[in-house]
């Protein structure tokens, strides 16, 4: 194995050999700067010989037997030749690591020394030693040992036996506290701030809590800029005062969107979407906050304001209250061609519906989120050249919980699991009694950091009288398609269809959504750099009732960028199978957000 290397200049070239590759690059970097004119040339030279032993025994080589050879030319670079042959490394005899003050019972040590990899029997390197030095040391201060110093730190080598033996010995001293915590430049009451401290006063310092204090504090999204600054410089009888300064959001913030719905399969059209979101980070000192959000489109506008109320913590205990006004599209509507036999697109299930809502939000100290909810919802539709208005009021429930392996915009590894049920009976006031119960699961995982999988499922069921199915509105029913979906087809198109008679005395067939619902997807994605990747993915299922199922399936593939506010996705879906609906189609999807 060898090793060239030459000066910017041509000055020298080197020639490194009998080593391996992480030696040769150990030397180098020993070797320092290369020379650039003739006076550090005769410099460099000069020290070629300590410096490549210093880099040998800094990796255990003590018994190295060094050749070096200088070709002095005229003309062009001189040429420098290490020829090494390195001898028998030394060995690590034993590893004695001991442990004096408070930190003998923090069990955050124990767990460091069990993860560490250096054990008798390795080869002696100088720079693992230096580095379990300063992870000690880090770890230490981490904790709140301020005052910790080694009281001894060697390394005894034997060089006749061409063994080593590594003694270190770290005295924590006392742990010390969390003080008060002072904040500055906030405008809401005392309790909402406090209620975000994960500390109690008088708790041992460890800096992963204030961590977790900042990722509060950002998360109310009540403050444009948030600091959380340990005074070590005012430790008093070992407590250590925590100082939060924190700038409030501007009262109002303006989110626009733009996106488009292109290659429908019903029509095949480009469809147009705006999106405007405003919202009120905070209305008072009591942490109260609104989003609105208008959506328009041609056939799908809609409005909703979320009210929120702060109740025993801003973040894990919350009320929200719903109103909306959402007008959407579900399946398709198809006409009886009886001269040319077959079944002419003619448009949509169109359905209004207000919404009134209020949820109460918690989480629990096991991450699980959960909420009780109930909604009025009175729906205007027309099904088989019926008008139908259903009301219902919702009694529901439903648990989540959402695990990162990191938490970055695009995580490598995670997944979600949201479970929910909701309940309307006609003693309560609703047209009908209706069960719905829903379970959905995403998994992702990234294996040699280039190769990412993502799957879900997405379940569901409707438990009504046979008979009051037509009286469900759409937006509770089961529908299939879209980029959230099964990709290559439209938003919501999928689902059993019912032929009838229409007004005019022909044939019609209506696309008018399942009880059921089983959904699943697999996606491969493959990152061509960090910050762009290619997938393929196949996704599958339907809507369906008990005696009319029809599985799709769908293949794609598509371009992802990781940009700065989240990943960019842009996927090309081609539908597998034509149903009595809807034929093969193809869907380009352009979404935005995390998988998590």
């Amino acid at each position: 194995m060898s090793g060239l290397v030459l000066a910017d200049e041509n000055w020298l070239t080197i020639n490194v050999t009998g080593v391996p590759k992480k030696i040769e690059k150990n030397i180098f970097a020993h070797l320092g700067t290369l020379p650039d004119n003739d006076v550090q040339r005769r410099a460099f030279l000069f020290t070629v010989d300590d410096n490549t032993h210093d880099a040998l025994e800094s990796m255990g080589y003590y018994h190295a037997i060094l050749d070096i050879d200088v070709k002095e030319n005229d003309k062009g670079p001189w040429e420098l030749s290490l020829n090494i042959m390195p001898g028998e490394p030394v060995i690590i005899q034993w590893v004695d690591i001991h442990f004096q003050g408070d930190m003998l019972q923090d069990n955050t040590f124990s767990l460091w020394l069990n993860s560490l990899k250096i054990k008798p029997g390795d080869t002696l390197n100088h720079g693992v030693y230096d580095s379990i030095k300063s992870q000690l040391v880090t770890l230490a201060l981490a904790r709140g040992y301020f005052d910790g110093q080694y009281t001894k730190s060697e390394i005894n080598i034997n060089r006749d036996l061409n063994t080593a033996q590594i003694n270190l010995q770290f005295n924590s001293g006392k742990r010390y506290l969390f003080g008060d915590v002072h904040f500055e430049g906030s405008t809401l009451n005392n309790d909402v701030v406090e209620a975000l401290i994960p500390f109690d006063a008088d708790a041992p310092y460890a800096t992963q809590l204030l961590t977790e204090f900042n990722r509060n504090l950002l998360d109310t999204g009540y403050f444009s800029n948030i600091k959380v600054l340990p005074q070590l410089n005012k430790i008093d009888t070992g407590v250590v005062p925590i100082k939060v300064e924190l700038s409030p959001r501007p009262s109002h913030l303006i989110e626009v969107g733009l996106g488009a719905d292109i290659g429908n399969s019903t029509e095949n059209s480009v469809d147009p979407r705006v999106r405007v979101t405003w919202r009120t980070p905070q209305i008072n000192r009591y942490g109260h906050y609104q989003e609105t959000s208008a959506e328009w489109s041609p056939e799908r506008p809609k409005i909703l304001t979320t009210y929120t109320i702060p109740l025993t913590h801003p973040l894990d205990d919350q009320l929200k209250i719903k109103l909306g006004l959402l007008r959407d599209t579900y399946g398709v509507t198809q006409d009886y061609d009886a001269d040319k036999r077959q079944f002419n697109n003619t448009g949509q299930l169109e359905s209004k519906k207000y919404l009134v809502g209020l949820t109460r939000q918690r989480r629990s100290k096991s991450n699980w989120l959960h909420g009780y909810s109930i909604e009025s919802v009175r729906e205007f539709y027309n099904q088989l050249d019926t008008d139908y208005d259903p009301r219902f009021y919702l009694l529901g429930f439903n648990l989540t919980k959402t695990v990162r392996g990191d938490n970055t915009l695009d995580p490598k590894s995670g997944y979600r699991q949201t479970y929910s049920v909701e309940y309307a009976d006609p003693s309560l006031g609703s047209t009908i009694r209706l069960a719905r119960l829903q379970a959905r699961f995403k998994w992702v995982d990234t294996i040699f950091d280039k190769h990412r999988f993502v799957a879900r499922v997405d379940l569901g069921a409707n438990i009504a009288d046979k008979n009051d199915m037509a009286n469900i509105p759409p937006s509770l029913r089961y529908f299939a398609g879209g980029d959230q979906s099964i990709r290559g087809y439209s938003y919501q198109e999928l689902g059993p269809y019912i032929d009838y008679t229409n007004s005019e005395g022909g044939l019609s067939r209506q696309v008018v959504g399942g009880r059921y619902l089983a959904i699943g997807s697999v996606e491969y994605q493959y990152y061509l750099t960090p910050t762009w990747r290619v997938a393929t993915f196949v996704d599958a299922g339907n809507a369906f009732d008990t005696q009319q199922f029809e599985p799709v399936v769908s293949v794609g593939g598509g371009l992802h960028w990781i940009s700065p506010i989240g990943p960019i996705r842009m996927d090309l879906g081609f539908g597998l199978k034509e149903t009595e609906t809807v034929a093969r189609s193809y869907r380009f999807h352009l979404t935005m957000g995390t998988d998590l």
